[in-house]
């Protein structure tokens, strides 16, 4: 087949240290282990904003954050943007279809409308196995209250408190069923697909994993958090204090090993479910002509640096995903490349597979070639926060952080903004990988510091000249807040 069928998986809120693949000894993960060893794997892979509303809008429409203009949480893409799969439904005659998260508009909005260019053909959506269960997208609702309204009424009584999810009616459970059934279903179609599988896990609130997983994850192997620093800039702390998960100085060391281990069952749990989408794909046939990427819209801190979840700190642990590739005869098995990649690349992966160009999206790079090269066209990889978070109180930051982030094969250098004043972090990620002695201003280190702040000056000379309309906001009100913390 010359264009290629193309599956993309994608998990919520997994940080890049969480696969075999990448060197994590305490999580299982044999199948996408597997998945890196017959394909490639991205070393570098960093998103393009550490929050999912703008990474997600990254990724889809092959853009920066200040090229679409969402840039929080609860913003809306504008209607004139296309999302790379209506390209593919509409110029290359993919059949198209998503199963779980799309997430580039607000929650509010897309539990009430489709984007108009989201180009699926099938729309299965659900946000999160408990949220919109009313709304007429949510395919996982709709199937649970077929197969199992029992579970379905106790998910919408009881929200993000209804833990252990059992195997069978698992969100990752049925995003695998509807992918494998689709793929079974696409084998005599005769027409390329491009599906999407896009779970919610691991992603808070930690402990929807089936309960047997517990077991799979030794407590004794779970790694202790980074510890926080004293000189940590400002917007840091005030993201320890005021997190949506609670404050860090509230939890025990036993209550973030709980929430690591949660973490961690989940990720075993789905590592299962992309198992036997894995092999349905070779059943059916159709591996040798299936692109397959796998990635995640952003980490998760999990007490490292005294956060939780992610915001304005732009540490490793959270603008660090990991990024696969699977393509037999056009991407060698076993590579790994240190390039420096982003979460919109991936727009002009899969344009460039299918045969189509990439105007739209310039900033966007076909990783199949960077996978041959070794190499991207970039410098650097910018990682833009606009006071894309929420705090405690449901809210927006008062005053306003952001941050800007410019890294490259071995310095990273993060500029944060908040109240008048401008503080930086520097890491040489080569000597210092856990990100503990900031040596920003350190005369040794100044020649890198000053080309990755070049970097970021042309970054924010960019969003300043292209100043898009920004986009509309669905903030939620007091009914539709949902409660994040756990303590």
């Amino acid at each position: 087949m010359g264009t290629p069928n193309i599956l993309m998986i994608m998990t919520d809120q997994q940080r890049r240290d969480t696969l075999g693949a990448y060197g994590c000894e305490w999580i299982p993960t044999p199948n996408l282990d597997r998945l890196a060893a017959s394909g490639a794997l991205f070393e570098n892979c960093t998103v393009d904003n550490p929050i999912c509303t703008p990474s997600r809008a990254s990724i889809f429409t092959g853009k920066p954050v200040i090229d679409h203009g969402v840039l929080g949480v609860h913003d809306n893409l504008p209607a004139h943007e296309t999302l790379f799969t209506e390209r593919l439904r509409s110029e290359a005659g993919y059949r198209t279809a998503l199963f779980g998260k799309l997430h580039v508009s607000s929650r509010v909005q897309e539990q009430t409308q489709r984007h108009p260019n989201d180009g699926f053909d099938i729309y299965e959506w659900c946000l999160e196995p408990s949220v919109a269960m009313d709304s007429p997208f949510n395919g996982y609702a709709q199937w649970l209250a077929e197969t199992a309204p029992a579970f379905r009424n106790a998910l919408a009584r009881n929200g993000r408190r209804e833990l252990h999810h059992p195997p069978d009616l698992h969100m990752s459970k049925w995003a695998a069923d509807r992918t494998i059934d689709f793929l079974h279903a696409s084998k005599d179609d005769g027409r390329p697909f491009f599906c999407l599988m896009s779970l919610f896990d691991p992603h808070d609130p930690y402990e929807d994993y089936p309960a047997a997983l517990a077991g799979a994850i030794d407590d004794a192997r779970i790694p202790a958090p980074i510890p926080p620093r004293a000189d940590q800039p400002r917007c840091v702390k005030r993201e320890q204090e005021g997190s949506y998960l609670g404050r860090f100085s509230d939890f025990s060391p036993h209550e973030i090993a709980s929430i690591r281990k949660g973490y961690a069952a989940s990720i075993a749990f789905l590592d299962r479910q992309v198992g036997r989408v894995l092999d349905a794909l070779d059943d059916a046939g159709l591996t040798e002509d299936t692109l397959v990427i796998f990635t995640s819209d952003h980490g998760d801190q999990l007490g490292d640096h005294g956060l939780f979840v992610k915001g304005v700190a732009l540490y490793e642990p959270t603008v660090g995903v990991p990024l696969l590739l699977r393509w037999p005869g056009k991407i060698a098995a076993g590579g790994r490349s240190r390039a420096l990649v982003q979460g919109h690349d991936i727009a002009a992966t899969c344009l460039s597979a299918a045969g189509l160009n990439t105007d739209r999206c310039p900033s966007s790079e076909d990783l199949v070639a960077v996978a041959r090269a070794g190499a991207t066209k970039r410098n650097a990889s910018i990682c833009a926060y606009r006071n894309s978070g929420i705090n405690g109180s449901g809210t927006f930051w008062e005053p306003p952080m952001r941050a800007t982030m410019a890294r490259d094969k071995r310095y990273k250098l993060t500029v944060y903004w908040s109240g008048g004043e401008t503080e930086r972090e520097l890491f040489d990620l080569s000597s210092d990988p856990r990100e503990t002695r900031n040596i920003s201003g350190d005369p040794g280190h100044g020649p890198a510091e000053n080309a990755l702040l070049a970097e970021i000056a042309r970054f924010l000379d960019t969003e300043a000249a292209q100043a898009p309309p920004r986009a509309t906001t669905s903030l939620p009100d007091a009914t539709q807040r949902l409660n994040n913390a756990i303590r």
